[in-house]
């Protein structure tokens, strides 16, 4: 059911979602035409869909004038919620209460024609919105003077940039003097001076009572105008309560699913080794093992010794593929010689996603010579104190022989890694510590 009356202490509430779910079918196969159709129809053959839950059992209320903030990663069902609410989607299971008159600023500019002026698609689009024509007139010239789109108004909307058709179609959705003000990222129109202008109308909302539910992926923006907030993970609430503690909720989800990803990522290369160590076996003359080496494109090598593992680990011994500025890391190298190998090198090298190289010490150069390897054994290259700043970062780890020319086994930045904000913040590319001094009178 949707927008069902209720009690009179109910009604006190702007907007009441009950176990709400929505489902999408989701189609594995695609048939443009109607032969495509038609011979699917005589085969016996079916669509085959997959149900995909964008909304899973979501419940809250939001009071009368409050501005409440709906976050999440892509596809966690922020938009679907909103669509919801303003009805424009109905729930397959739950209900919707609201009390008032709603303004959605989902998809701004729907129901527009190109083909029309700008001051026809006015009246058309505030027409959809819930306006009578004399409201329009009444208002159509604060429209076009919000939007800074006077000279403009004869014009057609085909001929208008996307910045100039959002502007447009924001100053006609915040003249419907609405009860309830839904927004999906619409505020993120037109130049920085204009959102500044849009940013002062919501305030401006809020300040005469107006509820308001704010869908953003700025967090600082959401902490700004929301004390409430909730986090939507899969469809299904993850955390609802002051905006603070929900945006930290959702930094710490969205570190742990990068974690995972830079982890999956890392094991994929190591699982490539394998097939890269027989194609480098395959190569039995210097000739075809040149020709290996600048195919392989990011590893190369003679592999009399294989480096099989590259892990990063925390102080504490966590395996970590995220780290924060000043923190210790650890990078763990795993080898495997066939014979015994006099005086190999172990070196990495650390460049940043640009391709700008940071660092490349080797085992030789720090005087940490080993005499000899013969079968299983691990290196590791350690950083008490990471001097990175934030940024996405490329390890090298190779071994060589001691003259440093022959290669045993490369892996040209195969391994990422990433730094994040933490305590220490600075911008550019390392952190350089120092102080600062200052006085009133010259300094000597």
């Amino acid at each position: 059911m949707f927008r069902q009356p209720k009690s009179p202490k109910e009604e006190q509430d702007a907007i009441v979602v009950e176990n709400v779910s929505k489902r999408f079918k989701i189609p594995h196969e695609r048939r443009r035409t109607v032969y495509e159709n038609i011979a699917g129809m005589l085969k016996g053959s079916r669509y085959s869909y997959e149900e995909f839950w964008a909304l899973r059992n979501v419940s809250f209320t939001v009071k009368r004038g409050e501005t409440i903030g709906i976050i999440g990663e892509n596809g966690s069902g922020k938009s679907t919620l909103l669509k919801v609410i303003a009805g424009v989607l109905y729930p397959d299971n739950g209900r919707v209460t609201v009390n008032g008159r709603i303004a959605p600023f989902l998809e701004l500019g729907v129901g527009f024609q190109p083909e029309l002026t700008a001051e026809e698609n006015v009246y058309l689009y505030g027409s959809i919105m819930g306006m009578d024509r004399a409201q329009i007139k009444n208002k159509i010239n604060d429209i076009f003077e919000f939007a800074e789109l006077e000279k403009f108004r004869n014009a057609k909307l085909k001929n208008f940039s996307s910045g100039m058709y959002a502007r447009l179609a924001f100053s006609t959705a915040i003249s419907t003097e609405p009860d309830i003000i839904l927004i999906d990222e619409a505020l993120a129109v037109g130049d920085e001076a204009f959102q500044r202008k849009c940013y002062d109308t919501i305030n401006e909302f809020r300040r005469e009572g107006k509820t308001i539910v704010f869908v953003s992926h700025g967090m600082e923006t959401v902490k700004q105008l929301c004390e409430r907030s909730i986090l939507l993970n899969q469809g299904q609430i993850g955390s609802i309560g002051y905006s603070e503690k929900v945006v930290s909720d959702y930094h710490v989800s969205m570190h742990i699913k990068e974690e995972l990803a830079l982890k999956k990522q890392h094991d994929k290369r190591i699982e490539q080794q394998t097939t890269d160590k027989i194609i480098i076996n395959e190569a039995t003359t210097p000739e075809k093992i040149e020709t290996q080496q600048t195919s392989a494109e990011d590893r190369w090598g003679s592999m009399e010794v294989e480096i099989t593992e590259v892990k990063f680990f925390a102080k504490n011994g966590n395996e970590r593929y995220i780290f924060r500025t000043g923190e210790p890391l650890v990078a763990r190298i795993k080898y495997f010689s066939k014979t015994k190998i006099e005086k190999p090198v172990f070196g990495i090298a650390i460049h940043r996603n640009d391709g700008v190289h940071i660092t490349g010490p080797n085992t030789k150069f720090y005087n940490n010579v080993i005499e000899s390897i013969n079968g299983e054994g691990a290196v590791e290259y350690i950083i008490d104190s990471l001097p990175l700043l934030k940024g996405t970062y490329l390890f090298t780890a190779a071994v060589y022989d001691f003259a440093c020319v022959n290669p045993y086994d490369h892996h040209e930045k195969r391994f990422t890694f990433k730094v994040v904000d933490g305590e220490i913040k600075d911008y550019g590319m390392l952190y350089i510590p120092c102080r600062w001094k200052w006085s009133t009178t010259s300094i000597r």
